[in-house]
């Protein structure tokens, strides 16, 4: 087991104390939706009080460090330091419509050397709120749950894998480039999956319970942990052009390495 860094308690204890009010607003959920208004007004103001809560903690515990918020957007700090990556509720469909799916999830991204801007991610804490998981990583040092060391699947064939992504909706996303990859991808795998939180999907590569991710259309918040993630776990995340940064988020796909080029060439192909 790997000692837990200071710096991944600070991140934990942010992401369990917004967690748990998380976690209380979500009982109130089930009696919302009969409601006239409905519950789509309380559930923002619960991501909003997440959010608040988490960056009151991480601004006491480094307060020169800067944020990159889902909500309040981005918060300027001393440019030589870290700054945060934070969503305060990914799965915010989930959590509207009472479904026990949703994370919180916190990065931490270094400055380049040459202060030429923003370069790698070096920490990383996904919480589920629901089930108590505590997803975390950091650099050189592993993927874990909790105090367990974490893996990506050991599985070699697309047609034992088990897959997952996010679906484009409402104005978000490109319907006609993933239909054409799960078009190509479907036929030839277990099953897709799509759970509606991208950095829990992100994590569930990691440990290993899906084998493959892959989705187009978010933000650095959504994916910035999980990235890092997959990698301590053994596994490759890149855009649909094979090309590796820090954070996909415009293009993520992500798997073990025999996995992740047999759905590369499969995604490529789909997009000629």
């Amino acid at each position: 087991m790997a000692a837990v860094s200071g710096l991944i308690r600070v991140m934990e204890k942010a992401a369990r104390k917004a967690g748990g009010k998380l976690r209380r607003d979500f009982g109130e959920i089930e009696h919302l939706q009969v409601s006239r208004k409905g519950p789509a007004d309380f559930v923002s103001k619960a991501d909003q009080v997440a959010e608040r809560t988490i960056y009151d903690e991480l601004l006491h515990a480094r307060p020169d460090w800067g944020f990159v918020l889902e909500e309040a957007g981005i918060i300027e700090g001393d440019p030589s330091k870290p700054r945060w990556i934070i969503d305060p509720l990914d799965g915010t469909s989930n959590f509207l419509h009472g479904i026990p799916h949703f994370a919180i999830s916190i990065a931490v991204q270094e400055p380049k050397l040459d202060g030429s801007g923003w370069g790698e991610v070096t920490a990383g804490v996904i919480y589920q709120p629901i089930t108590d998981e505590t997803f975390w990583a950091e650099k050189t040092r592993g993927a874990w749950l909790h105090d367990a060391r974490l893996r990506v699947s050991a599985r070699r064939s697309l047609p034992e894998a088990l897959v997952a992504t996010g679906i484009p909706f409402q104005g978000h996303g490109d319907f006609a480039e993933w239909s054409r990859i799960f078009g190509a991808i479907g036929p030839e795998v277990a099953g897709i999956r799509r759970f509606g939180a991208a950095s829990l999907d992100l994590a569930w590569v990691a440990a290993g319970r899906y084998d493959g991710f892959w989705e187009s259309g978010l933000n650095d918040w959504d994916t910035a942990a999980g990235c890092l993630l997959v990698r301590e776990a053994g596994g490759f995340v890149t855009d649909y052009r094979g090309r590796s940064q820090p954070i996909h988020s415009a293009q993520v796909l992500a798997a073990n390495d025999a996995l992740h080029s047999k759905l590369h060439k499969l995604l490529a192909n789909a997009l000629k």
